[in-house]
């Protein structure tokens, strides 16, 4: 086995590993030896365990071991985060100017391409926290987005920790078009992009932080196209949500 320890959403997590691509991956958050806060062994059970839940997903199909068993680590700490106020998300996370907005969407719809649109758009005022997984720490004084090394098949992430300020769902429109809903009415969508673990003490409390994300952060549904004025449309409306409150 192959141990090292790697800091993740504030928390310092030991990886016990058969191969060394977990590692390889993750080697921007990687610390100092310490006592873990957690610690994942991954056997082979685990690897065959997402080798079929690939191929009913109808991804990851062809995959090695060692890549399965990245996917294996990801869902182990993803099951135990909740459990410390940290929920998975399945978006795109972008800080302009030191602050996040981070898009949910069905994939395919586009998150990846509204990030660049986003980057070509505001330059060297973006960083990309995370265009696939975050983790988002749920606080009293407001969520926290937290990069992670499991950033999609653009590799695009920074080891960073920056306030979010705005979530928007996202959708496929002819005209860019953005307003801000209810939580009530983005509710279950939101829900959908979050992980839901198995174990049902972390699930409970999951859906217990995914009601307080939707009661403290602003919401918004964008309708847009892949054109760079989609970008400045929807910043202008969430940069600007601080005046609205």
């Amino acid at each position: 086995m192959n141990d090292a320890t790697y800091a993740l959403a504030g928390k310092s997590i030991l990886i016990s590993s058969q191969y060394d691509e977990v590692h390889e991956l993750c080697a921007a958050y990687r610390i100092p030896q310490c006592e873990p806060d957690f610690v994942v062994c991954i056997a082979q059970d685990d690897i065959e365990h997402e080798r079929a839940s690939s191929v009913r997903r109808g991804t990851y199909t062809n995959c090695s071991d060692a890549v399965l068993e990245t996917l294996a680590v990801y869902r182990r700490i993803a099951e135990w985060m909740p459990l410390h106020d940290t929920v998975l998300f399945h978006g795109s996370a972008i800080a302009v100017d030191g602050v996040c907005y981070l898009f949910g969407a069905k994939s395919g719809t586009g998150k990846s391409t509204h990030a660049r649109l986003w980057r070509e758009a505001f330059g060297s005022r973006v960083q990309m926290v995370n265009d696939d997984k975050p983790l988002l720490h749920v606080a009293e004084a407001g969520t926290i987005v937290y990069g992670t090394p499991w950033d999609g098949k653009y590799h695009l992430s920074s080891n960073v920790a920056v306030p979010l300020r705005a979530i928007c769902l996202l959708g496929r429109g002819s005209h860019n078009h953005i307003c801000r809903i209810a939580g009530q009415d983005g509710y279950l969508e939101l829900l959908g992009q979050t992980y839901r673990p198995a174990d049902p003490a972390s699930l409970a409390k999951t859906l217990e932080l995914v009601d307080r994300i939707v009661a403290t952060v602003p919401l918004y549904r964008l309708s847009c196209n892949m054109e760079l004025d989609a970008a400045r449309v929807s910043y202008t409306a969430m940069s600007a949500v601080e005046n609205e409150k």
